[in-house]
């Protein structure tokens, strides 16, 4: 005798769903309320320390000086980063390139400028006048001291060539990066070198070249400090430390400089995120129908991880 068919109600009744319920994590909050008290301690203790001298560094945040010498230091920042952006892709083409002269230049370059301390880079730039007063073009000697006797350009140099040489690795990846589909599509249309560069390559490589470039931006600001190897003092640190040794107070004017810094790296950071979803348009993690197609398993059921738009859109 055979049991009795199940009924259509409760074959149709479904599991009640999981219920979950969030872990909780005591040594989580345990660890927070530490690190709150103790930078609540610090910035007490700070704020109570006469070493620190707050009087002197409200007195000299906004004086001229340095006022002054925080746009030298963006004028170095602007000019080394203009020569470190073009030199370093004309380096990254070079690197590139099939002629295998111009990839070992391209690539000792690299290997001089990347394994050396931008320090010893900027000292030896700075005894450049003292190793050539002229230089000797067969047809005419041309006097080149009052050049190397100008610092800002020398640290503009100094620098600039030093970050040519990190700036030809990102401009290298960023192109690499691009299908090379893109560039064969684009050939297929009649566009040139130049065109496909122009409209093609560089438009998507630069989602990938500009975040690396403003931490590049961000990082020369502050390695401007080092200028004062050459020597150039006119900058942000530089002058901080000669009102310093001035006023036997190293500690206040340090503070100064560093709340310069960190304002302008701050504004700087602001710019560079406008500047990404600038050219991050156009790209999207959401699919049409058309493009999740290709994407979907065999019982026709889209992936978890994607989200569906209208073509038409």
């Amino acid at each position: 005798m055979s049991s009795p068919a199940p009924s259509a109600a409760g074959a149709a009744t479904a599991p009640k769903p999981i219920e979950a319920k969030q872990l909780h994590h005591p040594g989580r909050w345990i660890a927070a309320a530490i690190l709150l008290a103790l930078a609540t301690l610090f910035i007490i203790n700070a704020a109570t320390n006469e070493a620190y001298h707050w009087d002197t560094y409200r007195a000299y945040l906004f004086d001229t000086r340095v006022a002054t010498a925080a746009l030298h230091t963006l004028e170095l920042t602007v000019l080394a980063m203009l020569l470190g952006v073009v030199l370093g892709a004309l380096l990254a083409v070079l690197r590139m390139s099939p002629n295998p002269v111009l990839r070992a230049v391209a690539w000792t370059y690299l290997w001089v400028f990347r394994g050396t301390p931008v320090y010893v880079q900027l000292v030896f730039w700075g005894l450049m006048s003292s190793l050539y007063q002229s230089i000797n073009v067969g047809f005419a000697e041309i006097d080149i001291q009052q050049f190397l006797e100008n610092t800002f350009i020398l640290a503009a140099l100094g620098l600039g060539l030093n970050e040519s040489a990190y700036m030809a690795e990102i401009v290298r990846a960023g192109i690499q990066a691009v299908p090379e589909g893109q560039t064969e599509a684009s050939k297929a249309l009649g566009m040139s070198w130049w065109q496909t560069m122009r409209r093609t390559v560089l438009p998507q490589a630069m989602r990938i070249i500009i975040p690396p470039t403003g931490n590049e931006l961000i990082s020369m600001l502050k390695t401007t400090s080092l200028a004062v190897a050459v020597p150039y003092t006119a900058e942000l640190y530089g002058r901080s430390m000669d009102i310093a040794n001035n006023l036997f107070l190293p500690v206040p004017m340090l503070l100064v400089a560093a709340t310069w810094y960190l304002v302008v790296t701050s504004i700087l950071m602001v710019g560079q995120f406008y500047l990404e979803r600038y050219f991050s348009k156009g790209a999207t993690r959401q699919l049409t129908a058309r493009q999740l197609a290709a994407l979907a398993d065999a019982e026709g059921k889209p992936p978890a991880n994607v989200t569906v738009t209208d073509e038409r859109v």
